[in-house]
């Protein structure tokens, strides 16, 4: 474990020397309080920002607000742009992602991709807590790669991470986390569209759990053709 550990601190170190003004994206699940906490820990030149869809659970702000008391960190917060949130439910109503996988991504667009563009507006890279294990759909990631949607290198330090090694890295370090963990939740997103899994379902099972489980992204990590 501790070898894993000191991997991350040597990749993200990495990460900000030979790509600098790089940031976190952070939702703040588990994986991404790991990072946060290296981060910290290791005071590295990585800045974190998150998206603030405005339909998050009061849990997760709840640890935002935890997370920048404990690290006394600075966290850049996106929002959608209102006029754009205003023009979808007028068009479609506030709850209309239920009714269709085009509605949903429409949604995710509104209040996902389009914040986060401007995140990365004029970065050199971005982080994320992404790993192989959690998904069909991130089999195929890879821990570096040029995005080319966004015209910057993507990092993926926790790629080979288990979810074993994950919560045994916030035990040892005593790391806050999402309160819905404990309730069932391993991962979460926006509150309409996240719900608690039962025993034996996979991890992510719990988001958008109306659809196809090959093809459950929002947007902001996209397969390569």
């Amino acid at each position: 474990m501790m070898e894993k550990v000191e991997k991350l601190r040597a990749d993200l170190e990495q990460i900000a020397q030979n790509h600098g003004r790089a940031a976190l994206a952070s939702s703040f699940g588990v994986e991404d309080m790991v990072l946060i906490d290296m981060i910290a820990r290791h005071d590295l030149d990585i800045e974190v920002f998150t998206l603030d869809t405005g339909r998050l659970p009061e849990e997760t702000y709840a640890l935002m607000q935890e997370t920048k008391r404990r690290y006394d960190l600075s966290i850049e917060v996106y929002f959608p742009k209102a006029e754009a949130v205003s023009a979808y439910v007028e068009e479609n109503g506030p709850n209309a992602f239920y009714d269709s996988v085009e509605l949903r991504k429409g949604c995710c667009h509104v209040r996902k991709v389009e914040p986060l563009k401007r995140a990365l507006s004029g970065r050199g890279s971005w982080i994320t807590g992404m790993r192989r294990q959690q998904s069909p759909t991130r089999s195929d990631l890879e821990a570096g790669a040029f995005d080319a949607d966004n015209g910057l290198m993507k990092f993926n330090p926790l790629l080979e991470w288990t979810e074993k090694e994950v919560w045994n890295y916030i035990r040892m370090f005593n790391v806050p986390y999402n309160a819905l963990h404990d309730r069932g939740y391993p991962s979460i997103g926006c509150g309409p569209c996240t719900r608690a899994i039962a025993k034996g379902e996979d991890i992510r099972a719990g988001r958008w759990w109306w659809e196809d489980a090959l093809a459950k992204e929002c947007g902001l990590h996209r397969k390569k053709a």
